[in-house]
């Protein structure tokens, strides 16, 4: 089971990524941004960012023999950090983004499929056969870089494109204290999944081990 999502989900995450860039693109420079431009724009968001994560994950455990194809994706610990990370997406996703826009059409399926068919695909994957017990509460404080540095380039960037990739990042409509008061729930969500992914992992490796006895 856990390697037929795995197939499954790098295919549908993949497919998902490369028809979002194909139908961005075009629609990104038609609304005047530059070839360039509309390129760095569809990298920076953090859905896109997360997906690709997931990609490589899947795509670097695919060996039948076990060999990490990616050795920087296939650890514990980043199996782990992207299934945070993706779950992240989801709910955050679920609960705020997806009343703010209606996407019509080739749009609402990479909609779907990116926010999520792919954060569940990966995370019941990641359940059935990429949590192993292997991770430390120390993890976490690696993990939470990547929001972390996600935040300061999309507020860094902010001021000279003139564009944020999710409304509650625009400080200039919304105000500073309000994409504080974002930021802070949003990394503390953040927080409070790698908590459960931890303990979530370390239930299992423990539940192995008597197995294994």
């Amino acid at each position: 089971m856990g390697r037929f999502l795995q197939v499954v989900g790098l295919a549908i995450g993949l497919a998902g990524l490369v028809l979002q860039f194909c139908i961005s693109i075009p629609a990104s420079m038609e609304a005047g941004r530059s070839l360039l431009g509309s390129i760095v724009f569809y990298f920076s968001f953090f859905t896109i960012l997360t997906n690709i994560g997931a990609v490589l994950v899947c795509t670097s455990l695919l060996s039948p023999s076990f060999y990490a194809w990616l050795p920087a994706f296939a650890g514990p610990r980043m199996r782990a950090g992207v299934a945070v990370s993706i779950t992240l997406v989801f709910i955050v996703y679920a609960t705020v983004l997806a009343r703010l826009w209606q996407p019509q059409g080739l749009f609402l399926l990479c909609d779907v499929l990116l926010h999520y068919v792919t954060p569940v695909l990966f995370v019941l994957w990641w359940l059935i056969a990429g949590a192993d017990g292997k991770t430390r509460w120390s993890d976490i404080s690696w993990w939470v870089l990547y929001p972390i540095a996600y935040l300061a380039y999309a507020l860094a960037r902010a001021p000279f494109a003139g564009e944020v990739p999710y409304p509650f990042l625009d400080v200039a409509k919304n105000g500073a204290a309000s994409v504080a008061i974002a930021a802070l729930a949003i990394t503390a969500l953040f927080l409070v999944i790698c908590i459960v992914a931890v303990f979530i992992d370390r239930g299992i490796g423990h539940r192995g081990a008597k197995r294994a006895r």
